[in-house]
């Protein structure tokens, strides 16, 4: 895997552009997993990061981030592992979401216990039904309450994602944000009403960022995440986006099977496997080339090009999803001005690093 380094630069300013100031973004780490772009980032004033892991929180606070955000309800295990982030870590402000009872108060009694403090967000269900309570359940406003009196606990505002927003139309994507925004709204003045404070609202990802970001609430976290990469499952998806692919996966050619058919040593071990089957990268060289084939160390090709390749040309596979693909790689190569330049290691790719 190769990451361009002038389009990467462009992706970050880009983000920063549209979201009008660092303070704004909360940017997700989960796309790049690599410490040198969250130095990148810190770099540019952004020090509060939105992570889905153990090992991408500690990845974030030995960088330098200041404020880190895990966007997972902690259970079991984890919870004894988020008190352990916040006692390696005391400079670094370390928060949670949160839509059960009974994990919240676990977490409190840890924390109380190793005498840290964790942040927790209400995890709002705006409609991905994936997790979190929905804002207009008298359950929601309940667990906020909870969240702002147990002790070893700081109420850090509402998480809302909103990743089942895929419309094509910028123009739709905002109106289905305006749906569910009132109810946010309503919740958070509930809340406060009654003593609460809720400082934040880490809203959206990628095909939302631009929707959020025109938005003038001082509250929003603007918590994009693909767009660093980019990829080409979004680039087709939200073409008002205004980013670049900055990583590619080079493969080779290493077979011709037929005239019309040639084997590249791209398998799904080396791109991620969960877009379907045809439609995993795309070949800007070949951009018609039918994806027949795709195993763990092959991937074979149907185009009337086959004849211009040999075994051993190279081909760029710009990846459908970039996220997952990253994690399967230890290390990137930065190329700039077609030559590498440095390589990045993918820093919290496994799921544990020492906590």
């Amino acid at each position: 895997m190769v990451i361009f380094r002038d389009r990467l630069f462009a992706n970050l300013d880009s983000m920063l552009v549209l979201a009008g100031h660092p303070s704004r973004l909360r940017p997700h780490c989960k796309t790049h997993k690599m410490e040198q772009i969250i130095r990148l980032w810190i770099e540019k004033g952004v020090t509060k990061h939105k992570a889905a892991t153990i090992a991408e929180c500690e990845m974030l606070a030995a960088a330098g981030a200041t404020d880190v955000l895990l966007a997972y309800n902690p259970v079991g295990p984890n919870i004894g592992r988020v008190i352990a982030l916040a006692a390696m870590f005391p400079a670094c402000h370390f928060s949670v979401t949160t839509d059960h009872e009974k994990p919240l108060q676990l977490l409190a009694a840890a924390a109380a216990g190793a005498k840290v403090t964790i942040g927790v967000m209400l995890d709002v269900n705006v409609g991905m039904n994936r997790t979190g309570v929905l804002p207009g359940d008298p359950a929601a406003f309940t667990l906020y309450m909870q969240v702002s009196k147990l002790l070893g606990l700081r109420a850090a505002g509402f998480h809302v994602y909103d990743g089942h927003q895929r419309h094509m139309s910028l123009s739709d994507r905002k109106a289905a944000v305006a749906i569910h925004w009132p109810a946010i709204q309503e919740l958070r003045k509930k809340c406060e009403a009654a003593g609460a404070t809720v400082p934040a609202l880490a809203c959206g990802g990628t095909p939302t960022f631009p929707c959020y970001a025109e938005m003038a609430d001082p509250g929003i976290e603007l918590c994009p995440g693909t767009c660093v990469l980019h990829d080409t499952g979004y680039g087709t998806s939200f073409p008002d986006l205004p980013f670049k692919p900055a990583a590619a996966v080079i493969t080779r050619v290493v077979s011709r099977p037929a005239r019309d058919r040639m084997t590249l040593d791209i398998g799904n071990k080396a791109v991620a496997a969960d877009p379907p089957k045809g439609s995993r990268v795309f070949f800007p060289e070949l951009p018609d080339a039918v994806q027949d084939s795709h195993n763990e160390e092959h991937m074979g090709l149907i185009t009337p090009a086959a004849e211009r390749y040999h075994p051993g040309d190279v081909l760029f596979a710009i990846p459908m999803h970039i996220c997952p693909t990253s994690a399967l790689y230890e290390h990137v190569a930065i190329i700039d001005k077609g030559l590498v330049v440095d390589y990045w290691n993918v820093t919290s790719r496994n799921r544990k690093i020492t906590i």
